[in-house]
């Protein structure tokens, strides 16, 4: 019998019960709507040869609609809006789709690395995958992406993996749609940065 490959090891398996509903809508907090355009993130989670993963947990952490993000560490957390948690968390269903509601998150200006454009940091944990995969999705023009420090290190021909591109097919009656699909392996797949 041949020895399994990566994809065929034991867990970690997530309980459906890990990445709650209420995780995947990031517009409201504590019943007050945050400021700024309304969008729905989704896209699929996909293995080499375009598989579906299904049961990943997808969690993404982003600025609000002026690019500042509620956390100490940022030393604008003051000005950032009150009803924008920022976080959420999602599992993929079985045909490896995942999907957000939230913000259209701000251009950031950071002093010491200079203009980030809109962004939203991903996160991805999934059976078979040993540590963490993290990942950016931008939003916007390539060609202007340039100053962008963190896309500044992806080579040229990966960074088109890093947009979202506008999916008007899966628009819902308030939300602009974008689609990012997240490929694991292969020719297509995503930049994933080491943290």
């Amino acid at each position: 019998m041949p020895d399994p490959s990566v994809w065929q090891t034991i867990g970690p398996f997530f309980p459906t019960r890990l990445a709650e509903p209420s995780c995947i809508d990031l517009t409201e907090l504590r019943g007050k709507s945050a400021r700024g355009t309304r969008i729905t993130l989704s896209g699929q989670v996909l293995e080499r040869d375009r598989q579906p993963m299904k049961n990943a947990i997808v969690e993404i952490w982003q600025p609000d609609s002026e690019g500042l993000f509620s956390h100490p560490a940022d030393p604008r957390a003051a000005s950032a809006d009150p009803n924008f948690f920022g976080w959420g968390r999602c599992a993929t269903d079985a045909n490896g789709w995942y999907r957000f509601r939230t913000i259209m998150p701000g251009r950031r200006a950071d002093n010491d690395a200079g203009a980030r454009l809109p962004h939203i940091n991903m996160m991805l944990l999934a059976s078979g995958i040993m540590r963490r995969l993290t990942t950016t999705v931008f939003f916007g023009d390539e060609q202007f992406g340039s100053d962008d420090p963190v896309l500044a290190t992806v080579p040229n021909t990966s960074r088109n993996r890093l947009f979202a591109r506008r999916a008007p097919e899966l628009d819902r009656v308030t939300d602009e749609a974008y689609r990012f699909d997240i490929v694991i392996q292969g020719n297509e797949e995503t930049p994933f940065f080491v943290d």
